[in-house]
């Protein structure tokens, strides 16, 4: 049993005490009572004892053991002439909350009515909106929304903040929205709606959006396809128990095809289980270089992964996509990929959280998810960015333009590493990408309008189903390179808009006129081919992919120096 536990262990002697409610006269001790310091005197003394190795050190052992020895004494105080009736339970919660608050953003504690909902998403399906979330200062931000989900398929985007649920407030400290409200609220029966109202940087006044929960699939590498006869595609969107396996899978499937080029996409990935990221590295590297490691407290948590066995893809060019939404193992993944030279990686810079968590099953089955240690990357880059700029990180790099410009994004220059074969690379929090492609900042307000009603999808759902023999007898292919969403197909878009009181814009309409079309035909798709057909679609005018196609060659050499 760690430090930790045992502190946290004071919270079953505490559960079991039953005092008054009020008192008259001076309390008799009960027996239990009696035993009680007896009982907290022996959980101090093991802590102690089994902790010496950790803290070594007097001064630290006598701080800690005032610390228990004041917490007792608080509790025991306020349950014996506290003047009204509390649940010492709840108080111990929220007290272990606060105390974790003064940590990092990533180390919590979980009550034993949510440890299941915590590890749904990397486990199980769950019904929900789909979104990866982070509460900063009473405000809930969407890191990612998760692919193929309800949130992604509205529009939700990484950096917006939810402030209402169903017209009610849920920011503030007034509300102070906790990980377990944020479930309740945004998790519900598969079909059920919730509105959500959210602030999104450079969109004046809250903008509402009905998002209609839904399944949210355990799969995790949610595209794998050819994307010419040379160039495969994975998209991974979380790392989750599969992800692994599905990946694995994939590379066997693009390889039988023919791929000599993979583009790997970890856009909006939020990441997961650490594993899983090594295991996907070790299938793209050959002989046995570093993948990632960890160095916490002395050496009890450190640690090093390597490559260790023969891969199903060690030779051939790899590119990799990241954006501000991929974040954790898909940083150890885009980390050891490019310090081992077998990876050009594409895009913006990535989230920056690079500390690992251990799970500690406390004795009632609640967990406190503790951070331990720091990952780096194999040149000695830490991933973690300072836990100061997480509030408003997204909103900071849009207002400085990083998300727009290449030369305004903001780092260490002193934080200076060398690859493996002696490209410059940068820490000071995330994984710089070794090609910058800016994020797209054209405004397409009749476009947001649709997603904001879910016209688009609603549309291209009547239409698949309206034309599916028609749409049968053409081959992806054919449907890519011959299908044209047509001016009738946009007046019917247009009427339906109006009747669900989205007003029509001439000016705005065409300027989002060819992005409407695109998506359209990408979503008709989608109805038919599932990510086969979608992808294709929609990649053709994705900037970060397009720019990895250029580099194909680039990346051919880099893996063959």
């Amino acid at each position: 049993m760690t430090a930790a536990q045992n502190y946290l262990a004071l919270k079953l002697l505490y559960k079991k005490i039953k005092l008054p409610d009020k008192v008259s006269k001076p309390i008799q001790n009960t027996p239990y009572q009696i035993r009680l310091p007896l009982l907290l005197s022996i959980a101090i003394a093991g802590g102690i004892l089994l902790g010496a190795t950790i803290f070594g050190d007097n001064t630290q052992l006598n701080a800690l053991n005032a610390g228990y020895a004041k917490y007792r004494d608080i509790l025991l105080h306020i349950n014996e002439s506290y003047v009204d009736s509390v649940d010492t339970e709840e108080l111990v919660d929220y007290s272990i909350e606060k105390m974790l608050e003064k940590l990092d953003p990533h180390t919590v504690y979980i009550p034993v009515k949510d440890v299941e909902k915590y590890n749904m998403q990397l486990e199980s399906d769950f019904d929900g909106i789909g979104i990866e979330f982070n509460i900063f200062r009473d405000t809930i931000y969407v890191v990612a929304p998760l692919s193929g989900g309800p949130s992604e398929v509205v529009g939700l985007q990484s950096g917006d903040k939810i402030v209402t649920v169903d017209g009610e407030s849920v920011a503030g400290e007034k509300v102070k929205p906790d990980n377990n409200k944020v479930f309740e609220w945004l998790r519900g029966k598969s079909g059920s709606v919730v509105e959500l109202g959210i602030v999104r940087r450079g969109v004046k006044g809250i903008t509402k959006y009905k998002i209609t929960r839904d399944k949210i699939p355990s799969y995790s590498v949610e595209a794998s396809l050819m994307i010419n006869e040379q160039t495969g595609f994975i998209k991974v969107s979380r790392f989750g128990d599969a992800t692994y396996r599905e990946f694995k899978s994939a590379l066997l499937k693009l390889k039988k095809a023919g791929m000599k080029s993979l583009i790997l996409d970890l856009r909006d990935n939020p990441g997961g289980y650490m594993d899983r990221a090594v295991n996907m590295v070790d299938e793209l590297v050959g002989g046995n270089p570093k993948i990632v490691y960890t160095d916490g407290k002395g050496s009890r948590y450190d640690s090093e992964m390597r490559a260790k066995s023969d891969g199903v893809f060690e030779q051939g060019a790899v590119i990799v996509l990241i954006n501000e939404g991929s974040a954790s193992a898909s940083e150890i993944v885009a980390g050891a990929l490019q310090d081992n030279d077998r990876a050009l990686i594409v895009g913006r810079r990535s989230f920056g959280k690079g500390l690992v968590q251990m799970p500690i099953e406390l004795q009632d089955g609640s967990e406190l998810r503790l951070t331990i240690s720091r990952y780096y990357t194999p040149s000695g880059r830490s991933i973690q960015k300072p836990y100061d700029s997480y509030e408003n990180d997204i909103e900071d790099r849009f207002s400085h333009g990083e998300l727009f410009n290449k030369d305004s994004v903001r780092y260490d220059k002193s934080l200076k590493y060398k690859t493996a074969k002696g490209r410059t690379v940068y820490g000071g929090g995330g994984i710089m990408p070794d090609y910058f492609v800016p994020l797209d900042s054209t405004t397409y307000t009749y476009l947001n309008e649709l997603y904001k009603v879910n016209l688009l999808r609603e549309y291209a759902v009547e239409y698949t189903n309206s034309h599916k023999e028609e749409l049968q007898k053409m081959s992806v292919k054919d449907f890519q390179n011959k299908f044209i969403v047509t001016e009738e197909m946009l007046k019917a878009v247009i009427k339906l808009a109006q009747e669900v009181s989205v007003p029509y814009d001439e000016a705005s309409f065409q300027k989002s006129k060819p992005v409407i079309k695109l998506h359209i035909k990408a979503l008709i798709a989608r109805g038919m081919w599932d990510s086969e057909g979608y992808y294709p679609v929609m990649l053709r005018e994705d900037d970060v992919f397009q720019k990895a196609l250029t580099l194909i060659e680039e990346a051919k050499k880099l893996s063959q120096k």
